[in-house]
Parts: C-alpha cells; sequence; structure tokens
C-alpha cells in the first residue's frame, strides 16, 4: 500500500537526486513543488502550446482555446482537488508533521500545466498520423525494432511523449532539461506502464505513459515514491494517486470548455448550451437559472454556466476521489474518477461526451485540420526518418540534415533512437512551424531571402 509520507518526497529528477533547498519555513521561500510550476511556465516547450491546436483551427477572428490556455484552465482546477486533499489529509495524526502535506494543490498544478506537452502540433491527429507513418512502412522499418520499440512507434502516446520531454538529456545539456521533482513527473503518468503492456479492461494499463527508452526513468521514479507494481514484463504499475486527479481536471475542463467555445463559433445556440451545462450546476441549478435572466449578453451567461458547472465537478470529483481513497493507495482503483461521480452527474458528462462527438469533433473545420495535420505530420516523417537512418546520404539529404536542430541529433547509433530523435523534432512543432516547413520542404512555397 501507497503513503503519502514516501509519495510526497521533494527529491528532483537529477543525476545525483539532491534536492537544492528544502527549507519551507523561510518566510517567501519557494517550495520545491513551486519551483517546478514556475519552471514549466518559463519553458520553451510550454510556450510553444499557444500555437498548438485544442479542438479548433489557429488562428481565427474567435477567440478559441488552444493547449496553452487549455493547460492553465486544468492548473487551476487540479490545484482546487489538490487544497482539498491536503485539508483532507491534514486531518489524519499520521500526516500532521509531514510539511508536503501542503503542496499537494502544487505538485497537481505542475502537472496539470505540462500534461500536454508531449502532444504533436494537430491535436490528436497529430499522435494519430505518426503512428500511422510507420504502420504504413511496416515492411521498410519493422526489422529494425523490437517489439517494444515497434510498439511505441504504431501507437504513438503524446503522454508518453511528455514524460520524455521532461526527463530526456538532450544535446548540449548536462542534465534533464527541467529537473522536475519525482511527484510531479508520476502525476503526468496516467498509464504507467509499456506499450506492450496495453489491456483497455485495466485503467492503468488502457494506453501506456513512458517509452522502452524511458523504462529504466520511470522505474526509477517508481521505486522513489514507493508505487505498486503490477507484473514485470512487460512492465506495469497501479497509479500514482494524484494521476487520478490530473486526470479529472483535464476532463472537467475540455468536456465544459469545448462546449462554449462551439458556442462562440455557433455551432451551440444559448438553450442547447443550457440544456447541458445546467444539469451539472448541482444544487445551485435554480439560483443559476435566475442569475441567467438578468445577463443580457450571451458569452455572459455561458461563462457563468462554464464556471458554475466546473465548481460542482470539481467538488464531486474530490469527494469521489475521497471516497475511494484507500483502494487508490492500494492500487486497486479499475476506473477513472468520473465513473464514480453520482449516476445524473455521470449520465450527463457522457451526453455532453456523445454531443460533442457529434458536433464539435466532427465539424467541418476540425476535421479538415485533422486530414492537413496527417498530411503535414506524415509528409515531413517521410523526408526525415529515411534522412535520418541512412547510412549513405544522398546530396539531397545531405541538405536536408542542415535543417536538423543539433539538440534533438541522437545520441545512440541505432534506429529507435535515431527515429526518436526526429520524433522530438516533429512532435515539438507548433502548427504554424510545421505547416510552413512542410510547405518549404515539399517546394510549396519559397523561403524569403534576407
Amino acid at each position: 500500500m501507497m503513503c503519502w509520507n514516501t509519495l510526497l518526497t521533494p527529491l528532483r529528477f537529477e543525476s545525483e537526486d539532491k534536492p537544492r533547498k528544502q527549507n519551507h519555513d523561510e518566510e517567501f521561500e519557494r517550495t520545491q513543488f513551486q519551483r517546478d510550476y514556475d519552471r514549466i511556465v518559463f519553458s520553451s516547450p510550454f510556450r510553444r502550446l499557444q500555437n498548438k491546436t485544442q479542438v479548433f483551427p489557429l488562428p481565427g477572428s474567435v477567440l478559441v482555446h488552444n493547449r496553452l490556455t487549455h493547460s492553465l484552465e486544468v492548473a487551476c482546477v487540479g490545484r482546487s482537488l489538490g487544497s482539498m486533499l491536503s485539508a483532507k489529509l491534514k486531518q489524519d495524526q499520521q500526516y500532521k508533521d509531514n510539511p508536503f502535506i501542503d503542496q499537494i494543490g502544487n505538485i497537481i498544478a505542475a502537472a496539470c500545466l505540462a500534461h500536454d506537452m508531449g502532444n504533436p502540433a494537430f491535436g490528436h491527429s497529430g499522435e494519430k498520423a505518426i503512428s500511422q507513418y510507420f504502420i504504413s512502412n511496416t515492411a521498410i522499418y519493422r526489422s529494425f525494432l523490437n517489439e517494444t520499440e515497434w510498439n511505441d512507434l504504431t501507437n504513438f502516446e503524446g503522454n508518453a511523449n511528455a514524460l520524455r520531454l521532461l526527463t530526456h538529456r538532450f544535446n548540449n545539456r548536462a542534465e534533464g532539461p527541467f529537473g522536475l521533482t519525482y511527484p510531479t513527473l508520476a502525476a503526468i503518468v496516467k498509464y504507467p506502464c509499456q506499450s506492450t503492456a496495453r489491456d483497455k479492461s485495466n485503467i492503468h494499463r488502457k494506453k501506456y505513459g513512458f517509452f522502452n527508452s524511458e523504462k529504466e526513468t520511470f522505474v526509477r521514479i517508481a521505486q522513489k515514491l514507493g508505487m505498486v507494481k503490477t507484473q514485470d514484463n512487460p512492465l506495469a504499475y497501479s497509479r500514482y494517486p494524484l494521476a487520478y486527479l490530473v486526470e479529472a481536471a483535464d476532463d472537467i475542463c475540455y468536456n465544459i470548455i469545448d462546449i462554449e467555445d462551439a458556442h462562440r463559433l455557433k455551432i451551440f445556440t444559448d438553450d442547447e448550451v443550457l440544456d447541458l451545462l445546467l444539469p451539472s450546476c448541482g444544487d445551485e441549478s435554480q439560483k443559476t437559472r435566475e442569475r441567467l435572466r438578468r445577463l443580457n449578453d450571451s458569452n455572459d451567461k455561458i461563462s457563468l454556466l462554464r464556471a458554475k458547472s466546473i465548481s460542482t465537478l470539481t467538488q464531486l470529483i474530490f469527494e469521489a476521489f475521497w471516497r475511494n481513497h484507500d483502494a487508490i493507495l492500494k492500487g486497486k482503483l479499475n476506473t477513472d474518477l468520473k465513473a464514480c461521480l453520482p449516476s445524473e452527474y455521470k449520465l450527463q458528462l457522457e451526453k455532453i461526451g456523445e454531443i460533442s462527438t457529434q458536433k464539435i469533433y466532427n465539424y467541418r473545420s476540425v476535421v479538415e485540420k485533422e486530414i492537413a495535420g496527417y498530411k503535414i505530420i506524415g509528409g515531413l516523417l517521410e523526408e526525415f526518418i529515411p534522412m535520418i537512418i541512412s547510412e549513405k546520404r544522398s546530396h539531397y539529404q545531405d541538405k536536408l540534415m542542415q535543417l536538423f536542430p543539433l539538440q534533438f541529433m541522437p545520441t545512440k547509433n541505432n534506429a529507435y533512437s535515431k527515429m526518436q530523435a526526429v520524433l522530438d523534432f516533429v512532435s515539438g512543432m507548433t502548427d504554424i512551424f510545421a505547416v510552413e516547413l512542410y510547405k518549404r520542404i515539399k517546394g510549396t512555397s519559397f523561403p524569403e531571402l534576407s
């Protein structure tokens, strides 16, 4: 059984595992977990999320969410969930002297900020485009890779890529680029298993959370935190408890806020949004309805519904977590927290999901974006993958290599590492950069001379 005193270690993922400072009593001193949050906010990969699609294509004349604004909002909900958990745990005598109980909100908020940092451009279609490229080229590349490596590439996961981004030692870096604490890293990983361990009947193995290249990294994280191992080969662990709350914060935000964005784009009317969100306002539904009558601006009405829905769902999600607290610490909860909500809220979220699939995720501009994403991501891979694994490059490939950033050069001389180096480069691109590079490499636009 996992224990909060071990789960909340302030140690960092660095070569010597030494925290730089641990004095949390000094006035104005930032804690280790606040430093995690700040390091992510000030990082280039996080800033690039502003030009990565959430759902609707960017840019546009109507203000809709991108990956960055989505991550910031998820972090706000996550911090609230963490604060609720801290308040509960502090009532337990065994944790009264643990100074890190108060930091759970900061841990979850930092993990929420980083949860989408490994996602490529063009939303989830970017992930699928990477997977499809390798599936389509099975005859060429399969023999170079073992089973787990091949599964990593043909089932590419942005979640696993986030862990790699946050822990991998890229070229010209003495240590991992972030040096985050073990709790923050573990809280990001929703599916703590290898790609060959995937099993949809188990919540922690529905997808996978680390590439074969990061297997030792994750073992190190899990051992440091006392996580529960469920099997050795292929490797799988039960979830780190706070990963449930990171996942729930993400679920709450995208379920509700995608509706708000769709309203701004005139996909939903006021009445349709009212029908979808008012039932999620709980005991405040009647008061909310009365307040809506006093508002004249349509966007203000929808903002009120969004705020009340998120507030109610946040409280209910925490209550679901606390009801299942012992099972979570034992690694036995085999469902997400949405499934633990009271039936009326669970059914309403399912209704929102179904209607969102019909009217949002299959909206014409969203589908057009996904199709373009397939072409662009696939087109970049078909240029850079043959280049990187070629033992004798053509003149064209030598020129192409000059466009490949030094920091992403492979650190090992094998096909898997070389292919991952290309994915590190391509998955980090913004939508705009990917489009421009694709057009220039394919010759459909000509770079300006300077």
